[in-house]
């Protein structure tokens, strides 16, 4: 015997489109219907549409949450002796953060339970980097993480399919709708697998600039507000930092390539730009753990963190001593003047590294390991005319082409007058805490 429907989608549909909040039985049932399929995708698009162009209330953003949360199961990490705190980015272009900051954290006594995303369009996915190590896997059961955190202190890995389900099947509808770009869906995504999860603290690092879904940094900031007020309502301490994505993060885009850059920053090494990151937000995660006395500058330097990485990766069936995979095909891009690099577009390299291979365009497409961009000057450095200025890398020379279009105009270069600094947003643009 079919299931009594408690409402139709058309009158939910309808309710949003005339600009009326939605009830919480009606957003309880529209959820719940989805992920059961007994509401169809193309009257789910309509809803989200009529979302996206009239927006949310507080509290229907709070509901639409739990009601994701509730589709699905919601991990208990009570078994673990260390306190857990998670970080979570909105992405970016050359953003592998994650990589050494996981391993950085867990070092100096918290346990990081890191259940990671893959990339789409121009920016990146955890996964898709890890994946580029001989023998890494990520997907594992509920047990098996617990494992990997009480031997190594770290996991990064694929949520389950049991996990906010009803996000899943949003997250697919949402990118094949143009509607992705909205603070009440894109809040109630992240922060529905964040409780899911099961951490007692969250660092949040949202992105603002040309290389991020959100670029204006106020709605960074206010997407920022929304995250946090979920987070503490669900009983997660956490906080929210705005950091600029207008260049890229680093001197790498690409799967193993950023890969490789994170083991240098692991080693004690790396970019400067990689490196304050990574120590500022396990400064706010140690803070949001209640570890004190802590230095993760230091477990950068002395090994400790490298250590995490080594038997983290090992967990997971990885190889941390293998090669990693290099690219058939390279091809110098040279600068065309003699100056200062003024500006670099982190959205056209980040697309650039995607027409390379490093991304894909549909759910499911493999990605090329190897394919990507480094970057070989960045703004404030001086260039001179016919010096590198990126190398692609792909095993795709025709993807060449498409490539360096979308590096057309990305970087600027000229002179820089006596006391003219660059202008560019600073790595923390704001902190959020309520």
């Amino acid at each position: 015997m079919s299931q009594v429907e408690a409402f139709s989608a058309a009158e939910v549909i309808a309710a949003k489109r005339d600009h009326r909040a939605l009830t919480d039985p009606q957003i309880d049932w529209v959820i719940d219907a989805y992920t059961r399929g007994a509401v169809a995708d193309e009257q789910m698009s309509s809803l989200l549409m009529a979302i996206f162009l009239n927006g949310m209330d507080l509290r229907e953003i709070s509901r639409w949450t739990d009601a994701m949360i509730n589709s699905g199961e919601r991990i208990n990490w009570s078994a673990l002796s260390r306190p857990t705190v998670d970080k979570h980015s909105t992405g970016g272009v050359g953003d592998k953060i994650t990589l050494p900051l996981a391993p950085l954290v867990a070092a100096c006594g918290a346990a990081v339970p890191q259940l990671s995303g893959r990339g789409l369009g121009h920016t990146g996915g955890t996964l898709d980097k890890l994946e580029s190590i001989p023998g890494w896997r990520a997907s594992l059961t509920n047990a098996q993480m617990l494992k990997v955190l009480q031997d190594c202190g770290a996991v990064i890995c694929a949520a389950s399919a049991d996990l906010a389900p009803a996000d899943k099947k949003l997250y697919a509808l949402r990118d094949v709708t143009a509607t992705v770009e909205s603070i009440p869906l894109i809040a109630s995504s992240i922060m529905s697998k964040k409780i899911a999860e099961g951490t007692n603290a969250l660092v949040l690092d949202v992105k603002a600039g040309a290389g991020a879904f959100m670029s204006d940094p106020k709605k960074a900031a206010e997407l920022s507000h929304v995250m946090v007020g979920l987070g503490k309502r669900a009983g997660v301490n956490t906080v929210a930092l705005v950091t600029a994505m207008d260049i890229p993060l680093g001197l790498t885009a690409g799967n193993a390539l950023e890969v490789r850059e994170a083991i240098e920053v692991l080693a004690g090494g790396g970019p400067s730009d990689v490196i304050e990151l990574t120590v500022l937000l396990a400064q706010e995660m140690l803070e949001l753990a209640g570890i004190k006395g802590a230095d993760p500058a230091a477990a950068l330097k002395n090994g400790k963190a490298m250590d995490v990485w080594r038997q983290m990766i090992s967990a997971q069936g990885g190889d941390p001593d293998a090669k990693l995979p290099v690219s058939k095909e390279n091809l110098t891009i040279t600068a065309h003047s003699t100056g200062t690099v003024l500006s670099m577009d982190a959205k056209k390299v980040g697309l650039g590294a995607w027409r390379l291979g490093a991304g894909r365009s549909r759910q499911g497409e493999v990605v090329q390991a190897a394919a990507g961009i480094e970057i070989h000057a960045k703004p404030g450095d001086t260039i001179t005319n016919g010096a590198p200025l990126f190398t692609l890398h792909t095993d795709t020379p025709a993807a060449f082409a498409r490539a360096q279009e979308s590096l057309v105009d990305s970087v600027r270069i000229g002179d820089l007058a006596a006391g003219e600094k660059i202008d560019r947003l600073p790595l923390i643009i704001e902190r959020i805490t309520d």
